[in-house]
């Protein structure tokens, strides 16, 4: 079963005395994937999404978010049919969040199934046919964006607050910036 899915936590340790190179072919060796396929593979994954030039660097040398790029080939590496991923885009830049975006889109459209969790509610609104909004573990919201916002002309971040009823994010937003400058907030 463990075949058929790939997964991108939220926080990864990876294995940093590794190079990407190393850390991918092992991935590749637990998955019971030929040697030569997951090298080839994994070299142009890596190339793809810009890591070819730290392939052979150590993992304690990358960045978040060249890190959170290994992370995610190495949850496709094996083609899994089922993707559970966790806060995906924490630490990428603004084109490999494009770059992975459009991936996620390519794979839903081939049939994959995404299980995708994120804060980040523009993405899901993009991404999802399906969404379940959470307020302390209780659904608040479970359907396509069109359903669940009832064709209010709002978005998913909006919809969100309403649902939980959280509306203090501008007076939240003052008093800290207050405190911060030395403002008169009560805070």
């Amino acid at each position: 079963y463990k075949r058929h899915i790939g997964y991108v936590p939220e926080g990864a340790d990876l294995i940093n005395a590794l190079t990407a190179r190393e850390y991918l072919q092992l991935i590749g060796q637990l998955y019971g994937m030929d040697p030569d396929v997951t090298g080839n593979k994994a070299a142009q994954l890596a190339r793809i999404v810009g890591l070819e030039a730290a392939y052979d660097q150590r993992l304690r040398s990358y960045s978040k978010g060249m890190r959170q790029l290994v992370l995610i080939i190495a949850s496709l590496i094996h083609n899994p049919d089922i993707l559970f991923w966790d806060e995906p885009l924490n630490g990428l830049d603004a084109n490999s969040v494009l770059v992975i975006e459009e991936i996620l889109q390519e794979l839903r459209d081939r049939g994959n199934t995404i299980f995708y969790s994120s804060h980040i509610m523009d993405v899901v609104q993009k991404l999802s046919d399906r969404i379940i909004l959470l307020n302390g573990g209780q659904v608040v919201a479970d359907g396509s964006f069109k359903e669940i916002s009832q064709a209010a002309d709002v978005n998913l971040q909006e919809l969100f607050n309403t649902m939980t009823g959280f509306a203090e994010h501008g007076e939240k937003a003052r008093a800290f910036v207050d405190v911060v400058t030395g403002g008169d907030a009560d805070a």
